[in-house]
């Protein structure tokens, strides 16, 4: 059984990441673990015509190394398709386009296994002990903990999920019909936005009726300025994890009002457009419903159909809402995995979750030598970055450096416009 130095559990952008950025390194022995068959990104729900909310330059490595080969401009060139990506994109890219380029990172990154479902990390000896469905076991002095979020589906609809009650992360597994049907689609965030979009983008087939709720004042854009993007800075992180936790706290629900959750501009004027151009070019006659401060919070059967409770936070009553298909585009969760179970007494926790160190380390009550580190579970520590893809790269980085004892990679903050200090 041999060891390794660091072993990534779940393979998502961010120990993608952490694996190319590893790969050049003879110096660590690297093995990264994932159940799924192969890389897959937004499964669920990729759209067609959905768009990365980034530029293409926060891909897995730019950003702190951009003559690596696992560019993504590299991937371009490589594909051949460079001249006509930069002629037909420009910095915008489509999310489906980025998952190509994820698999093509992936597929030349031999530290990676699929298929292998991790079920424990424990401590055994000096090492971690990872045992994997089947017996398999391997021992390493570092986990790096990427498993991901899991979809948020109220309580109310967990009875009824299937076919026709389902969360948007199932979208394109569950592929339900829609047309001639009620359709009822919860969450105004920019997976809401897709969602709808498509359900609009064929007039052969469209829904009987639509209503579209937002639990917030109204279908708010994406804050997608310059000074607002500096919070997803290196700088901006360093600074966030200095301040106390009540103000993390509060910075985070902030921010995310001022527009984390919201809409790209260009997604919402092209469902605008696409409403007028049904209600007064096509004439198309399909009812629909933007409901505004109405929070769900009740399911029903009603018949073969259903009755969606809504609460209006500005009027205090509630309506019920028929729907043949309900979709709740209502977000994503982070929790413990399963699979710390036997060391997580000896985690540091906050809040039943991880309390991450600058370097994205989690103290362990253990051997000194054993290190815990945290992807994508530290929104409270480092900000909303912390779960989008803006500082894959540099926290990736930041492991790295952690890990051998020294600067592999530049992760000096960026220089601000906004003093943060």
């Amino acid at each position: 059984m041999p060891d390794h130095d660091v072993i990534g559990i779940g393979v998502g952008p961010a120990n993608l990441s952490l694996a190319a950025l590893t790969e050049p390194l003879s110096e660590l022995s690297t093995l990264f673990l994932d159940d799924k068959p192969g890389f897959e990104w937004h499964r669920g729900l990729m759209l067609s015509d959905s768009q990365l909310t980034v530029t293409h330059f926060r891909d897995l490595v730019t950003l702190v190394d951009p003559r690596s080969r696992f560019s993504f401009l590299n991937f371009i060139v490589q594909e051949g398709r460079a001249f006509r990506f930069l002629e037909a994109n420009g910095l915008s890219c489509s999310r489906r386009e980025f998952e190509q380029y994820y698999q093509w990172a992936a597929a030349q990154l031999p530290s990676l296994r699929w298929g292998t479902r991790v079920e424990s990390v424990a401590l055994s000896g000096d090492r971690f002990e990872i045992t994997c469905a089947g017996g398999e076991t391997h021992r390493t002095r570092a986990i790096a903990v990427g498993s991901g979020a899991e979809p948020r589906l109220p309580s109310f609809a967990k009875a009824y999920e299937g076919r026709n009650v389902l969360h948007s992360s199932d979208f394109t597994r569950v592929r339900p019909e829609w047309a001639g049907r009620r359709v009822v689609v919860v969450g105004a965030g920019q997976s809401g936005a897709e969602v709808v979009h498509h359900l609009l983008s064929d007039e052969r087939a469209l829904p009987a009726s639509l209503t579209w709720t937002s639990s917030g004042p109204g279908f708010q854009p994406l804050d997608d300025s310059p000074f607002t993007n500096e919070w997803f800075s290196s700088a901006y992180a360093e600074y966030f994890h200095g301040l106390s936790a009540r103000r993390r706290g509060e910075l985070v629900t902030e921010q995310l009002n001022a527009g984390g959750d919201g809409i790209t501009d260009e997604l919402l004027g092209a469902v605008y457009r696409r409403l007028y151009h049904l209600d007064h070019v096509l004439r198309a006659g399909m009812p629909h419903r933007l409901l505004t401060s109405r929070r769900a919070v009740d399911l029903t059967q009603d018949g073969p159909g259903y009755r969606l409770a809504l609460h209006d936070g500005n009027r205090g009553t509630t309506e019920s809402v028929p729907a043949d298909l309900l979709i709740l585009c209502t977000g994503y969760h982070k929790r413990i995995p399963e699979y710390l179970k036997p060391i997580q007494g000896q985690l540091a926790l906050r809040d039943g979750m991880f309390e991450v160190n600058a370097d994205y380390s989690v103290d362990f009550d253990g051997p000194a030598a054993l290190r815990v580190y945290s992807q994508g579970f530290s929104e409270a520590g480092h900000g909303i970055n912390d779960t989008l893809l803006s500082l894959v790269a540099w926290r990736s980085a930041r492991i790295v450096n952690s890990l051998t004892g020294r600067q592999v990679y530049r992760t000096d903050p960026d220089e601000t416009t906004v003093a943060w200090e």
